[in-house]
């Protein structure tokens, strides 16, 4: 069987997620500011009686908060027991990518290199292939 990937854009880049990380991608409809964390924690979001951290991937990736609002799209997901929202511009499609993973080529944008395992392609052309659990695994803990 052919892998299926998620194609979405993060921070104006075109990326693809292994649909086997993914529990749904939805409209977030309110989320809640959290004091005192980082810039790239959004706030909290309910869904289906559980608690999301919604993360603003893009604030992550180039160390800016970007728009995660009302509205906004996240990619749910579960990471060692935890519930997320990892919030992204857009999402495309949902398909295989032909011609499997692929290594990266070219030069990748140092922000990227955390979280970018292979390339794939579609017929829009090439999308970074990230893993969503580096999002988490890639940032700095509090301080105490």
């Amino acid at each position: 069987m052919t892998d299926l990937y998620l194609f979405a854009q993060i921070g104006g880049t075109r990326v693809a997620i292994c649909t086997d990380e993914i529990e749904a991608v939805v409209k977030l409809s309110e989320i809640s500011p959290i004091p005192c964390v980082p810039a790239h924690v959004a706030g909290l979001s309910a869904l289906r009686s559980r608690v999301l951290t919604v993360i603003d991937t893009a604030a992550l990736v180039w160390g800016r908060p970007a728009k995660a609002v009302p509205g906004s799209y996240a990619i749910i997901t579960d990471i060692g027991g935890h519930s997320y929202g990892m919030v992204v511009d857009s999402v495309s499609d949902i398909a295989s990518a032909p011609g499997g993973k692929l290594p990266l080529c070219g030069q990748l944008d140092t922000a990227w290199k955390p979280f970018v395992r292979h390339m794939v392609e579609n017929e829009q052309g090439p999308h970074l292939l990230i893993g969503l659990v580096s999002f988490i695994e890639h940032t700095q803990p509090l301080a105490a």
